[in-house]
């Protein structure tokens, strides 16, 4: 391979690096091609799976700012750049290891962290975005339907208790005619007589 064209390449895999939420590094010794191309279907056109060479990934993660322990790019490495939802690539990749045992989960960047093989599968393990959105959604939904319904309570009760004027049906007593004048006449003062 000719030097502009490894230096491309490395340019290439650098801005995957760049734009990837999660990287997951694998091991696809003793796949079929076939079988890789289903891989690469599972996971979708917005996610990218490629053989790459160990010393150029190695290069590009460097200058991407990523760091990759060694361990991780020793034999057959292939890469998948996650640049969807991470958590249902993990699922995709875990699901076909269930059918391939053949590909081998290294471990990978998560969040600009180095995970593990065990926490990408943790990984894999969650429900997808949507579903846990929607769950929160429907908790939410559920409490402020609990909420209205203490408050509608509230309120029929305070309106049964509050108190409410009486109606008489006896007219009280009335006053002698008299009595009513003297209240309603201011006081003279008295006259003294010279």
């Amino acid at each position: 391979m000719a030097k502009s064209d490894k230096a491309a390449e490395v340019a290439e895999i650098v801005e995957d690096f760049k734009s990837a939420k999660a990287t997951v590094l694998t091991e696809y010794r003793g796949l079929t091609v076939g079988a890789m191309k289903q891989l690469r279907r599972s996971l979708g056109v917005i996610n990218k799976y490629s053989v790459l060479k160990n010393t150029l990934t190695k290069i590009a993660a460097k200058q991407a700012g990523v760091e990759i322990e060694d361990a991780l790019l020793s034999g057959p490495s292939a890469v998948a750049f996650i640049k969807g939802d991470p958590i249902d690539a993990a699922k995709k990749l875990r699901d076909f290891q269930k059918e391939n045992p053949l590909l081998v989960i290294k471990g990978g960047i998560f969040e600009g962290k180095s995970v593990t093989t065990a926490e990408i599968m943790q990984l894999a393990n969650l429900e997808s975005r949507e579903v846990l959105l929607a769950k929160i959604a429907g908790a939410m939904k559920g409490s402020l339907a609990k909420a209205i319904a203490t408050i509608d309570a509230l309120r029929i009760k305070m309106e049964s208790t509050a108190v409410k004027p009486v109606a008489t049906t006896e007219a009280a007593p009335a006053a002698p005619a008299a009595q009513v004048e003297q209240a309603t006449q201011p006081e003279q003062p008295a006259q003294v007589e010279n």
